[in-house]
């Protein structure tokens, strides 16, 4: 299996917005009712990149194949964004290596807790939350396309010494 890397990212560069272009175009055909970015919760590049946040790429031999995004909320949690992987390398583990380096960098910014939504129609993404230990919540956001909505505490105990990017 070809070797995957992952790395922060400027979400302004074409490789990030090919991926965000991606994710969006996925969300339109899979939401029943659409999508549009527009109405939905912002992530704009100058939320993502420091100090108001991270975007990060996955690479599969030198080419963008996954990405995510750590937005800092003004009462000092964090937010989730921008979770996708392409179809062609999905089950490989991907998403929960890009999330482990999102929470990385959660715990190193200061962050201890994480939240993030998602839509009703995206149950892989739901299942996949709640394994990685997020805990169905109360909305907390006015985001029109979520349905659900999670939390994780403690993120700063459980990354206190493990480098960016240690999917261990």
């Amino acid at each position: 299996m070809p070797a995957i890397t992952i790395h922060i990212a400027d979400p302004a560069s074409n490789e990030a917005q090919a991926c965000i272009d991606a994710y969006i175009s996925e969300l339109q055909t899979r939401f029943t009712e659409g999508f549009d970015p527009a109405n939905s919760v912002s992530a704009n590049p100058h939320e993502l990149t420091p100090p108001n946040g991270w975007f990060i790429l996955a690479r599969q031999d030198g080419h963008p194949v996954g990405c995510g995004a750590l937005k800092v909320q003004p009462d000092g949690t964090g937010e989730i964004k921008r979770m996708w992987v392409a179809h062609s390398v999905r089950n490989q583990g991907i998403a929960t290596r890009l999330l482990n380096y999102l929470e990385t960098l959660a715990a190193q910014a200061g962050i201890d807790t994480l939240r993030l939504d998602t839509h009703r129609d995206l149950t892989q993404a739901r299942a996949f939350y709640k394994r990685s230990s997020y805990a169905e919540i109360d909305a907390y956001n006015g985001n029109p396309y979520a349905h659900h909505w999670f939390e994780k505490r403690g993120i700063r105990q459980l990354y206190a010494d493990k480098p960016a990017g240690d999917a261990s």
